[in-house]
């Protein structure tokens, strides 16, 4: 069921990537110098409660995207900063609320990103690393998908300053 029934539909920016990658930071860039949308980090409302990986997250999708949605209703579009893919979000229901949902993903080579993991998030589990880093490739692989496009950020040899202005330039071309 909808939470809601828009008046002012606009578009949703997923921001997503494998944990570690630096979404994180890239967003709370973004977030210090938006203008033309509201940056949200999914990680606001995490609880254990929405941990079901055996349906997919759905609850926890749902409620991101009517969220999203009723913060929209402001009049800007939202970036919505965390690890998702489009088939999470495009089946739902709530995928109405919105003109359309672009994807952009946050990557980097394997070394980079277990570096990242390692050094930046004390992950050291090496199957969580493997797990990861083979997210990253299906992101991707997963570019030109012609239903759900991904447009990548290889942000391997990028400072964070420099991926959030790459990201920043990507949202205000789909805005505009």
């Amino acid at each position: 069921m909808l939470v809601l029934n828009p008046t002012k539909k606009q578009p949703l920016f997923m921001v997503t990537g494998a944990s570690g990658v630096g979404k994180s930071t890239i967003c709370s860039i973004l977030f210090r110098n938006e203008i033309k949308y509201i940056v949200m980090d999914s990680d606001l409302l995490w609880n254990g409660v929405y941990d079901t990986p055996d349906d997919d997250y759905h609850n926890w999708k749902k409620l991101w995207l009517n969220v999203c949605a009723s913060i929209s209703q402001i009049g800007m579009p939202v970036v919505l900063c965390g690890c998702t893919t489009p088939e999470q979000n495009e089946l739902l229901e709530e995928r109405k609320l919105f003109t359309k949902i672009h994807y952009i993903a946050i990557t980097c080579d394997d070394n980079e990103l277990e570096k990242r993991m390692r050094n930046g998030r004390g992950i050291n589990d090496g199957n969580y690393i493997k797990s990861s880093c083979d997210f990253t490739h299906w992101l991707i692989e997963n570019e030109d998908n012609s239903d759900y496009p991904i447009k990548n950020i290889d942000t391997t040899l990028l400072s964070p300053e420099q991926a959030a202005e790459a990201v920043d330039k990507w949202i205000c071309e789909c805005i505009a």
